[in-house]
């Protein structure tokens, strides 16, 4: 079982920046894939991004997958060693104003990842994150 404890979040202008990150517990983070997902009022939960496990076992590349309307302007990556998931927004806009979701789902095949909210079996507290015009 892994726990997901998000921060990060906060009040940012349009066209500004913000990193969110997500800490997990346990000793297997590595294999387990980890997706970010938003809930703005009144909206369902939305896919936002996610990342694989290792690609193989020779490397800690992961593969990455992004909604469309955040390609290209959010980043998602983690950091095995420190049990982190981390969400680079760039470009914000008022549209991307949500509670944000850190999500995870034990899987330990090689290049693992999820992008549906019905596949994640961990969820964290969320984070606000609010972006004015």
């Amino acid at each position: 079982q892994v726990q997901l404890v998000e921060s990060g979040g906060g009040l940012v202008q349009a066209g500004g920046s913000l990193r969110l990150s997500c800490a997990a517990s346990g000793r297997t983070f590595s294999s387990y894939a980890m997706g970010w997902f938003r809930q703005a009022p009144g909206k369902e939960r939305e896919f936002v991004a996610a990342i694989s496990t290792s690609i193989s076992a020779s490397t800690s590349i992961s593969k990455v997958y992004y909604a469309e309307s955040v390609k290209g302007r959010f980043t998602i990556s983690r950091d095995n060693a420190k049990n982190l998931v981390y969400l680079q927004m760039n470009s914000l806009k008022p549209e991307d104003t949500a509670v944000y979701y850190c999500a995870a789902d034990y899987c330990p095949l090689y290049g693992c990842y999820r992008t549906t909210r019905s596949e994640y079996d961990y969820w964290g507290q969320g984070t606000q994150v609010t972006v004015s015009s």
